[in-house]
């Protein structure tokens, strides 16, 4: 079924043209993936789908079954609730009918009122709250925002005690937990650690809602996306397959129009050389064929369409410093507490000349903590580290705290490099793309990846052989991230990275280092290579026997665990098949025909079936627990 249907939309700005001729469908199944520079647009087009801002041309047709859910009308900017009372805020009807079903209840319990009516009412309410999935609503919540990154002991906090980040992940659990059947995701996975936008990739898989979504992520766009859109100089084009299937058909698209523009050009000027030469010899029949030939350049000069110059690539490089120590870092038992509350411990690293390595782990785990204690920026609470002979470290910051928002660009370089001319300094602003008089603007008046590319035109400046670099790809576009993978392939020497970009981490990485609040966990290979370790990891059994009386002791610990955890759970299945038997029972009777004119037992037999159906949640909730008991643990059910 189409949702939505936009012909020749187009967006004008100060006498600009941001975008025109847009012309896509949104199918009912279709997962987009909705990419292009920052600044093309993107943002823009979404707030016309929604009716947030209006169009300069062209038509939007949407079907009557269409409810379009987009991340701004779901920004909190300030709540009174909790976090849990704000998500459920989208099953306001949901909770309504409970509350109506309890409150009917009591009175038909309590003879109060026309039981005739209350009991009609209640039946009308629960065949609603069934439709709605009512009895799961809860489960629901619990679900995604676990999956969002929040701790059950989160879920009673005040929203208007929350982080920026915290309510943006509020928002976004209320959005997919809406009823709406196209969602419109802008940078769903910021503010999300590594767990939580894998939850988020199995969570728009599994659901039967279509979307389009504005990602920078290159591997979350190939996990949960079959077409892809893309805004380029102010053209959409539209292309099957996720991510990495529309660089491969962009690119032989792109060629495809290069060589008919210079097959054609060459075909123009070879007629022209016959007209030039039949009307040097200037007989009627040589005039003739000269206006054939004019006719035939006309038709293919109207058909000319030359195309799109290449985007302009960023293309830089970072110098390593020569020399320097075999072993480039090493950490023993490092830690840190803030205020008494322990952030990590017994870190040990260790990093040897050459390696590039990427630290990964939740989001509040300590990483960049990690870094500032090894750039002497902070005190570990315990544990030692060293930096290597003659090494040299350069730092790029996520938080741009080494910015300085009241200079201009062109003065953050030259404060920092006194020694280079100012030709030297625009030449290297100009690999950023700040060219002319965009030198001149302060920094803070920049956007969040302009500030990106003068942090890294200061660091590429700098001469070091360790690099660090805290969150990199964020607020960057695509292409930028590609330039500066290209950029640290080049790169001669040992990188530290913090990243949770993991189509970034892919390219670069030969170790992983996990980190967890009890220690730091090393594996050889890329992010691919890490996650499928970890797997295997969690779902293999210890082999090895040991002689010693505390590993056999533990080992009887675990077994003993394991058979009540999966007895529990049988005993929970067995449990929710018999509730499920007790409501079909119950609900057989209730259309039984010789009560259907007996009001006192049918509100007892609807009682009963919401007693059983609240029990059956309750069994589901235990379910669910032990189900994800299970599959971490690797036990065989």
């Amino acid at each position: 079924m189409i949702l939505l249907n936009c012909s020749d939309v187009q967006k004008i700005y100060s006498g600009e043209t941001l975008f025109s001729g847009v012309s896509m469908s949104v199918d009912s199944a279709d997962k987009v993936g909705f990419v292009g520079v920052n600044g093309a647009g993107k943002s823009t087009l979404f707030k016309i789908l929604t009716g947030e801002i209006d169009s300069d041309g062209g038509e939007i047709f949407k079907s009557k079954e269409l409810k379009i859910g987009y991340l701004g009308q779901y920004a909190l900017s300030g709540s009174d609730l909790s976090v849990w009372d704000e998500t459920a805020s989208v099953f306001a009807e949901v909770t309504e009918i409970e509350n109506e079903l309890n409150e009917i209840h009591f009175d038909i319990e309590n003879k109060n009122g026309d039981i005739d009516a209350l009991v009609r009412r209640q039946a009308a309410l629960q065949e609603r709250f069934a439709e709605l999935d009512g009895f799961f609503y809860k489960s629901k919540i619990r679900g995604a925002l676990l999956g969002l990154g929040f701790g059950e002991d989160e879920f009673s906090l005040s929203v208007n005690a929350l982080s920026g980040g915290q309510k943006t992940r509020v928002s976004l659990g209320k959005l997919l937990l809406s009823d709406a059947n196209l969602l419109l995701l802008d940078e769903p996975t910021n503010h999300l650690d590594i767990d939580s936008v894998e939850w988020l990739e199995d969570f728009l898989k599994g659901s039967n809602k279509a979307f389009i979504v504005i990602s920078h992520d290159r591997y979350f766009l190939d996990a949960v996306t079959n077409k892809t859109m893309e805004m380029r100089g102010g053209i959409l084009r539209v292309y099957n397959g996720g991510y990495s299937a529309f660089v491969k058909q962009s690119e032989i698209e792109r060629k495809t129009e290069e060589r008919n523009y210079e097959n054609t050009a060459r075909e123009i000027e070879r007629l022209e050389g016959i007209v030039e030469q039949q009307r040097r010899w200037n007989r009627e029949r040589n005039i003739k064929t000269a206006e054939s030939k004019m006719k035939v350049i006309e038709r293919l000069e109207k058909e000319l369409v030359k195309p799109d110059a290449k985007p302009e690539e960023m293309t830089f490089h970072f110098a390593a410093l020569q020399g320097g120590g075999q072993d480039v870092l090493v950490t023993e038992d490092l830690a840190k507490s803030f205020d008494g509350a322990p952030l990590f411990k017994n870190a040990d690293v260790f990093i040897k000349k050459g390696e590039r390595v990427f630290l990964v782990g939740p989001n509040g785990c300590g990483k960049t903590t990690f870094l500032k204690i090894i750039l002497g920026q902070y005190e570990p609470t315990a544990g030692d580290y060293k930096i290597g002979a003659n090494i040299v470290t350069g730092y790029y910051d996520q938080l741009q705290e080494n910015l300085h928002m009241e200079k201009t660009v062109l003065d953050e370089l030259y404060d920092e490099y006194p020694d280079m001319t100012l030709t030297e300094l625009r030449s290297a602003l100009a690999v950023f793309m700040f060219r002319g008089e965009d030198v001149f603007k302060l920094v803070g008046s920049l956007s969040g990846g302009e500030r990106a590319r003068v942090e890294l035109a200061k660091l590429m400046l700098k001469k070091n052989n360790f690099l660090i670099m805290d969150e990199p790809t964020n607020h960057l576009d695509i292409d930028s991230r590609e330039a500066l993978e290209k950029a640290l392939e080049g790169y001669d020497a040992t990188m530290l990275m913090v990243s949770h970009d993991r189509y970034f981490i892919n390219k670069l990485a030969d170790r992983i280092l996990y980190m967890t609040p009890d220690g730091i966990e090393s594996y050889i290979g890329n992010y691919d290579d890490f996650a499928e370790k970890r797997k295997k990891a969690e779902i293999s059994a210890p082999k090895k026997e040991s002689a010693g009386k505390a590993d056999y002791m533990e080992r009887k610990r675990r077994e003993s665990e394991k058979r009540k955890i999966l007895s529990r759970f049988k005993k929970t299945e067995e449990k929710i098949a018999e509730i499920e038997d007790k409501i079909r029972g119950k609900e057989a009777e209730l259309n039984a025909p010789e009560i259907a004119s007996d009001y006192v037992k049918l509100g007892e037999l609807s009682a009963e079936i919401g007693r059983f159906n609240e029990e059956l949640e309750k069994e589901y909730l235990v379910w669910e627990e032990l189900q994800e008991i299970i599959e971490e643990s690797g036990y065989e059910i």
